[in-house]
């Protein structure tokens, strides 16, 4: 089974977080922040305008990208988690 996103949505895997140390304290998990940084793992078909033309995706799988704070849904899928979201919410590819 496989997660396949429609219109103009993304699957990310969202980049690990790196444990950060200030002054020696060890910050919880549930203070940090999460990373606004991913890969994507599978791309919709794309958007269908009025006139009922396809507009191609501006990104593909296996680009990195950044995305906003608060973008997405999290979703948790064979132990893992991911974020669906809007190709709206993509900020910028990393190359």
């Amino acid at each position: 089974m496989k997660l396949e996103p429609l219109g103009d949505r993304v699957l990310v895997k969202p980049s690990e977080e790196k444990e950060v140390k200030k002054g020696g304290i060890i910050i919880p998990d549930t203070a940090k922040e999460k990373p606004m940084e991913g890969e994507i793992i599978a791309v919709g078909p794309g958007k269908v305008d009025d006139s009922g033309k396809k507009i191609p995706m501006d990104v593909k799988v296996g680009d990195k990208i950044l995305y906003g704070k608060y973008s997405g849904t999290e979703v948790k899928f064979d132990g893992k988690e991911y974020l669906i979201m809007q190709q709206d919410d993509i900020l910028c590819k990393i190359k």
